[in-house]
């Protein structure tokens, strides 16, 4: 039976990321340098770095993106706590939400009281048929590789099988990405800060410069749906569907509640968390919803007291834009078959009534993926504390979601965040 409360309160008293994107000069450890330097000067209080008693890092594949494993000691070695223990998570790509469960439980059990989480993961020195193939050591090798799969393949069987179950076109999965991008063109760390407007007319401009052809693109809807700016990846999936390859880093400091008010003034209380696993996708009696994100979600509410519509905002895992579909709907916010709808509607969009993903997502922010899970801790601290700059939702962000998702929802985190007065 999962915890109907937590044993001792969880609060974040300091938050920061790097900057998400293709940085050939940087490994992982220089980004989590930047995360944890982030990180230190949001503490509105300061801290003791000494006072730090271990450190928690989501990292799913170093071994295989930069040859180099055993990361968690040498990540803390580089920001100088050597000799904390610091171990390493990998849960795929909720490899950072699943650290950050881990750091929750050592502060709650009453074993620790100041904790730091990490993610971290350098992906871009490989190249894209290599970081396929990495990427596809997530999947069940011995069943589900060999028959060609790859993450957009999966993800597009989930997206062919919701389309037949509910009638959704592949259009409707561009307002995601416009949504997406919408949202990090307003956010400084995010991997694409533009808007696809933006960058359709960067295409044009671009090809009227090197004295070719201008494309035939009207409207954004023109750019993609059109195979030259926007090619198919596996059908019905687009380029604009699917989350980059990025570099990336975050930092989250955890303290005992009872004490956040020596750091700070305003922390972001966890009170609610949950972890779920499954079976791989060809396994699975529904590929139209991730049983392992509705259990998580629903034993993080039971522990927050809360239910989906005390939810104000929510980051939730947009590998693909039919992922984001499909959690809006396994959190409980919209019915099954309601969550295009949703956000064709504009109900998720920044100034809706349900923001999803108002970083840009891993869709626009990117996907470092050992790093994603704690980056969406980092924008729900940002938006809870009114610190989120142009991109800040309107009105009170009391309560706040996160949910990361490994692989094609084996393994789902979810954690519920209040700001209490």
């Amino acid at each position: 039976m999962p915890l109907t409360k937590l044993p001792r309160g969880v609060a974040i008293v300091g938050a920061g990321m790097s900057k998400f994107g293709a940085f050939a000069e940087k490994n992982s450890r220089d980004l989590f340098v930047e995360a944890y330097k982030s990180m230190s000067a949001s503490v509105d209080k300061g801290f003791d770095p000494a006072s730090i008693e271990a450190l928690y890092v989501g990292n799913f594949s170093s071994d295989q993106f930069e040859h180099q494993a055993h990361t968690a000691p040498l990540l803390a070695d580089a920001v100088g706590l050597t000799p904390i223990p610091a171990t390493r998570v990998e849960d795929a790509c909720a490899s950072g939400g699943v650290a950050l469960r881990q750091g929750v439980m050592a502060i709650a059990s009453g074993m620790m009281d100041i904790v730091l989480v990490g993610g971290a993961e350098k992906m871009t020195a490989l190249s894209t048929a290599a970081v396929t193939e990495a990427l596809a050591t997530a999947a069940d090798v011995p069943f589900e590789i060999p028959a060609g799969f790859t993450f957009p393949g999966f993800y597009a069987a989930i997206a062919s099988a919701y389309m037949h179950r509910y009638g959704m076109k592949p259009e409707h999965l561009m307002n995601v990405a416009i949504k997406n991008h919408d949202n990090a063109a307003l956010n400084p760390n995010a991997q694409f800060g533009v808007t696809i407007q933006k960058w359709m007319e960067g295409r044009i401009a671009a090809a009227i410069k090197k004295g070719k052809p201008a494309p035939n693109w009207s409207t954004i809807w023109d750019f993609l749906h059109d195979d030259g700016g926007n090619p198919l990846i596996a059908w019905p999936l687009r380029l604009f569907d699917c989350s980059p390859v990025s570099d990336g880093a975050a930092a989250l400091l955890l303290v005992a509640a009872d004490q956040a008010h020596h750091y700070t003034d305003h922390p972001i209380h966890i009170i609610g968390t949950g972890q779920a696993s499954d079976a791989a996708l060809h396994d699975r009696a529904e590929l139209t919803t991730l049983s392992a994100a509705k259990k998580a979600s629903a034993d993080a509410y039971a522990m927050a007291g809360v239910t989906a519509k005390d939810i104000r905002i929510a980051e939730v895992h947009d590998c693909f834009t039919i992922a984001e579909v499909i959690a809006s709907e396994d959190l409980g916010f919209f019915a099954p078959g309601e969550g295009f709808k949703a956000a064709e509607d504009g109900m998720t969009a920044r100034h809706g009534a349900k923001p999803i993903n108002t970083s840009g997502g891993l869709k626009a922010k990117g996907h470092p993926v050992g790093a994603s899970g704690v980056a969406q801790a980092v924008e729900v601290w940002k938006q809870m504390r009114g610190e989120a700059g142009e991109r800040q939702v309107p009105g009170d962000v009391p309560l706040a979601l996160t949910h990361n998702v490994g692989a094609t929802g084996s393994t789902c985190v979810v954690h519920v965040y209040e700001r209490k007065s």
